[in-house]
């Protein structure tokens, strides 16, 4: 701290926290779980604007709140170019038919006598494919509980397991946007990331699986599972669905293996939907295309427009058309918009001392790698208790604890992490968070119903706290790079 600058006190760090909370609860309050597609937005920039006051009393001047600004965001540049790209990769993955086919194979193994099971690994692979837990939810899942209460079976139950298998699937994911912001705010990469999430995501799914499977145990099984099979025969009538369309995915996760940089990976995985939209789906190309146009240009136009905008397939149901449609570089702008603003955020607090401040009593009593992830964990899941937003509670942990985890010399993986096991899991659980809200709103159980069954979000967080206890799996830096 130079000479004309004031060290902020507790009571100057409280404010803004105090005032992005009441705005946030406010935007929750007026917006619903729209909240977070401009509510939040505002609510993160003003309480940046207040924390740049209180700096000003301290002595910093606007150009080195703006440098940290500038720094602060340069931070989340290569994600947001991924989940750029990650938008492209969707909307040519809809029109090529590779995501609907990892659906239809995916209904394939419903077996109403292991119901609840079969429901959590279904949501798993469709919330893989399209990297959206909320999609999954708001589709499949609403189909699910349909059928879960056609056969009198329990809905929190089959909540629960909708949630559990679509977090999975979202965590694990690389077209997920939370998957692509932890890495980003701990300086990772994000293969690098997905690869040592699955020590805790695997042990945790196989886990909950058992666990559903022995819930179903007994359970009548006369269920109609006509909206599902209607699903399918709708999805085969649409696309030419047959295994070899899925073979883009397969070069996905071998460049992924190969450690490839995620950007040209998911960037080829796009362009390589690209063609094979153009190879296997011709006629629902054409359908799609402007009247008049040729076949060529009108084909390549509805390509083009795949990456760009996305695709909008209209199916027999509103629930099947937002399931096949969506994607394009245009749908992740509001993602970016929240990234570029809870930076913001973060870098005022951080660049003008006040974050710091407020971890100060925290990382006192750290003094352990155990300690530190519990430390973060807590504070992911009460960030997402005071903010009600999943993202906040991703990057201000992320900015609070990234310079404890390197003065312990631990990789920035345990962080990433440590982020998306309380940050992103932990949020559905919570009935006024955006993420419990709209399950709530999609599903029609309320989150502390479903809670005791999701054990997918309840097992992660606990794995990741017993392996920093126990150093099991924990990643450290080389010492030329502490």
């Amino acid at each position: 701290m130079t000479e004309n600058k004031k060290a902020p006190n507790y009571l100057q760090a409280l404010i803004p926290l105090i005032g992005l909370i009441l705005m946030l609860g406010s935007s929750v309050y007026l917006f619903g779980e729209d909240s977070s597609y401009g509510g939040n937005q505002i609510a993160l920039l003003c309480s940046a604007a207040i924390a740049a006051l209180i700096s000003f009393r301290n002595g910093y001047t606007w150009q080195e709140v703006e440098q940290g600004i500038v720094d602060g965001i340069s931070v989340a540049l290569g994600a947001v170019l991924i989940i750029l790209m990650v938008g492209s990769l969707i909307g040519t993955w809809l029109l090529s038919g590779i995501v609907p086919a990892m659906i239809y194979y995916g209904l394939e193994i419903l077996d109403p006598s292991w119901f609840y099971a079969a429901s959590c690994v279904i949501c798993a692979i469709i919330a893989l494919a399209i990297g959206s837990s909320w999609t999954t939810a708001a589709t499949i899942g609403v189909a699910l509980i349909g059928v879960a209460m056609g056969m009198g079976m329990s809905v929190e139950i089959t909540a629960g397991a909708i949630i559990s298998g679509a977090y999975f699937g979202d965590k694990m994911s690389p077209l997920s946007d939370t998957t692509n912001l932890a890495p980003a705010v701990s300086g990772t990469e994000l293969f690098a990331h997905i690869r040592y999430m699955s020590w805790t995501s695997f042990p945790a799914i196989i886990l909950s699986v058992i666990l559903f499977t022995i819930l179903g145990f007994g359970a009548e099984s006369a269920a109609d599972l006509s909206k599902l099979e209607s699903m399918q025969t709708e999805l085969a009538t649409i696309f030419n669905i047959s295994p070899i369309i899925l073979f883009p995915l397969l070069i996905l996760f071998a460049l992924a293996i190969m450690k490839k940089p995620a950007l040209p990976t998911i960037f080829i995985g796009a362009l390589v939907g690209a063609v094979w939209a153009v190879i296997f789906q011709p006629d629902l190309i054409q359908t799609l295309a402007r009247s008049g146009s040729s076949s060529i240009v009108g084909g390549f136009e509805v390509v083009w427009l795949a990456l760009a905008t996305g695709v909008e397939i209209n199916a027999s149901n509103d629930d099947l058309t937002s399931l096949i449609s969506g994607g394009g570089m245009g749908s992740m702008v509001n993602t970016v918009w929240l990234i570029i603003s809870a930076m913001t955020f973060g870098a005022v607090m951080e660049t003008t001392g006040l974050l710091q401040k407020l971890i100060e009593g925290i990382l006192k009593s750290v003094k352990t790698t155990g300690n530190l992830i519990l430390s973060t964990i807590l504070t992911g899941f009460g960030t997402n208790l005071l903010t009600a937003d999943q993202y906040m509670a991703i990057v201000l942990p992320g900015r609070m604890f990234r310079n404890a985890y390197k003065k312990q010399g631990l990789d920035p993986r345990v962080l990433s992490r440590s982020l998306e096991s309380s940050g992103t899991v932990t949020s559905a659980l919570i009935p006024w968070n955006t993420c419990g809200a709209y399950m709530f709103s999609v599903l029609g159980v309320y989150p502390l119903a479903y809670a005791p069954y999701a054990f997918f979000l309840v097992i992660v967080p606990l794995l990741a706290i017993i392996y920093g206890y126990t150093n099991f799996k924990i990643l450290r830096l080389e010492p030329e790079h502490q």
